[in-house]
């Protein structure tokens, strides 16, 4: 509405009788106003983008019922311990990847907020590049060996675990697009080595 005044104000006249002279403009106190109160609202802090050796941080919070105004309870850490490009074999499987790549992605989750943070990874990590769109890498293979990512961290503690993902090729990044921030983007990124 204040960015409407000062419209109306810049675009009027000082009697409306002499359209040939300049209309006077807006004090620069409504000027500034109107410019805050056009300005995007904040928006979420961009997703960490993490490589092996590389730790980020990132926002988790919830939503009401509706889906609708989020907030932020508490923080998490992701570490990128290792990457290693697997064959089914080295995976305990005899299924091939339906992308066309097997990746076994190594992670450290620790909650450093001061709430409790549940992370679910299946069906929320896609992987993408520069000539491939966002695509589903989640898989079924792995699971069971060795810790679960996928549970609720209690203020102070962490998991360190394994996703096998199926990508579409060497490098790009997969990117976790879990929580429930009704904003855009995802929640963390990995950055692949090629």
């Amino acid at each position: 509405m204040a960015l409407l005044g000062a419209v109306l104000v810049g675009c009027s006249s000082d009697d409306g009788n002499d359209s040939s002279k300049p209309a006077p403009s807006a004090p620069a106190t409504t000027q500034k106003a109107a410019e805050k109160s056009s300005s995007p609202s904040p928006s979420k802090p961009a997703a960490p983008v993490v490589a092996v050796g590389q730790t980020g941080t990132f926002d988790v919070g919830e939503a009401d019922d509706y889906g609708e105004n989020y907030k932020v309870t508490t923080q998490m850490q992701v570490t990128v311990v290792s990457a290693k490009y697997v064959t089914p074999a080295e995976v305990d499987t005899t299924n091939k990847p339906e992308q066309g790549q097997y990746i076994k992605l190594t992670l450290t989750l620790k909650n450093v907020g001061k709430a409790p943070a549940e992370i679910m990874t299946y069906g929320m990590m896609k992987w993408e590049d520069d000539k491939t769109a966002a695509q589903d890498a989640s898989t079924l293979e792995g699971v069971g060996d060795g810790p679960d990512l996928d549970t609720t961290y209690k203020p102070g503690q962490s998991v360190t675990g394994s996703l096998v993902l199926d990508v579409g090729r060497r490098g790009g990044r997969v990117s976790y697009v879990g929580g429930d921030d009704p904003g855009e983007g995802p929640t963390f990124v990995v950055k692949l080595p090629k």
